[in-house]
């Protein structure tokens, strides 16, 4: 078969029903799970992303000893987020030892960079997820498979926690923001007018400064 270019040399190309993997996830229990249920094709020099669906998305995996160790995965998402032809899919392994490293990896996921992330427990969990982004895919090639799963990831309870991060906005007002906003989406883009309906005036600027400003 031929083989696929690496990540830095531009697209990757995936056949319809594969997925590219980093090889270094050859042996792992997230690669085992998958196999069998999709066909995988391992790469070295994957310098982006750790799995690739299709030319256009990927999946960055950040595993509870990345989170453990700090800041290093930061650079990769920034990286796959400004390539101007990869749309990516964060899964996260929120584990006993690594929920409290959660809520920052959630903000700086979700609200600075504005990209997909899903928290996962186990590789198991996410061989079971990245599987079915890939059977989506299969089935509907022309349609971005991570829509549904990111309305999902967005309506999360943990979400709550991130937009409690936002200035002014605190346990009480997050709730009820949600509710009218459901996703990360609607609420940066809503205006000072539709947020005070909710808020009030002083927080409703907080709020669109917030997402106007610089990240």
């Amino acid at each position: 078969m031929e083989r696929t270019p690496h990540a830095g040399a531009g697209p990757v190309h995936v056949p319809l029903g594969h997925i590219v993997a980093n090889e270094k996830w050859r042996g792992s229990r997230l690669a085992q799970e998958m196999q069998g249920k999709v066909k995988l094709m391992f790469e070295e020099g994957l310098a982006l992303a750790d799995f690739y669906l299709s030319s256009r998305y990927c999946i960055l995996y950040i595993t509870e000893a990345d989170l453990v160790a700090g800041h290093g995965y930061r650079k990769r998402l920034v990286r796959v987020r400004n390539s101007g032809h990869l749309q990516g899919i964060i899964i996260v392994e929120k584990t006993q030892i690594s929920e409290q490293y959660f809520p920052e990896v959630q903000k700086f996921t979700v609200l600075d960079l504005g990209m997909v992330l899903l928290p996962v427990a186990s590789q198991l969990e996410a061989s079971c997820l990245i599987n079915q982004l890939v059977q989506e895919q299969t089935r509907e090639p022309s349609r971005n498979p991570f829509l549904r799963k990111k309305r999902c990831a967005l309506s999360e309870p943990s979400l709550v926690q991130t937009v409690q991060q936002i200035p002014g906005v605190g346990k009480v007002k997050a709730p009820l923001l949600l509710q009218k906003f459901p996703t990360i989406q609607q609420l940066s883009n809503a205006s000072v007018q539709e947020l005070e309906e909710v808020v009030g005036p002083a927080v409703a600027q907080q709020i669109h400064s917030f997402f106007a400003g610089p990240h």
